[in-house]
């Protein structure tokens, strides 16, 4: 039955929240922070309170923090405050994806770094010295990938939703 206003089989909405969460958790999410990554985008206004999804997950509050917690500092959700609450609403952006992204991109230009230290300990002509210097090699060709592959999608963005 759809929600009234909506159009939406609740039904549906948690069958494809728990599926996509459950190739989420495929990928190495862990399950919570999946599940409520997947109501959040799941949902019309891409925002909701503690209370909403801890009601459509049938979760605790501390189960909802702790998974907030960990989209927060993965750059996937942002916690707003509801004017004149206390109350926090989680919120995933339309571009949580280049968030995400590029939020690895940090990461990786740190195992460069520590490669590289790796690779002047070693020694370049040893063979651990190789190894590392081979995989400092592959992350900086992804490295320089991800910069172009994001140029490209904000133009093909731009095609298809006239927003840059």
């Amino acid at each position: 039955m759809a929600e009234p206003g909506t159009g939406r089989d609740p039904e549906a909405v948690s069958k494809f929240v728990e599926s996509f969460a459950a190739q989420l958790v495929e990928a190495g999410m862990q399950r919570m922070p999946a599940r409520v990554f997947a109501a959040l985008l799941s949902s019309d206004s891409g925002s909701l309170t503690s209370a909403e999804l801890g009601d459509q997950l049938q979760v605790s509050p501390a189960a909802v923090s702790g998974a907030v917690r960990y989209l927060a500092q993965q750059h996937m959700v942002s916690r707003e405050r509801e004017p004149g609450s206390r109350r926090e609403r989680y919120r995933v952006h339309s571009n949580q994806w280049y968030e995400a992204l590029t939020n690895r991109d940090a990461v990786i230009k740190r195992w460069e770094i520590a490669l590289r230290e790796g690779v002047d300990s070693l020694g370049a002509a040893t063979p651990a010295g190789r190894r590392l210097a081979e995989t400092l090699a592959f992350f900086e060709f992804i490295d320089g990938e991800i910069t172009r592959m994001m140029q490209r999608w904000w133009a093909h963005r731009e095609k298809l939703y006239g927003e840059g």
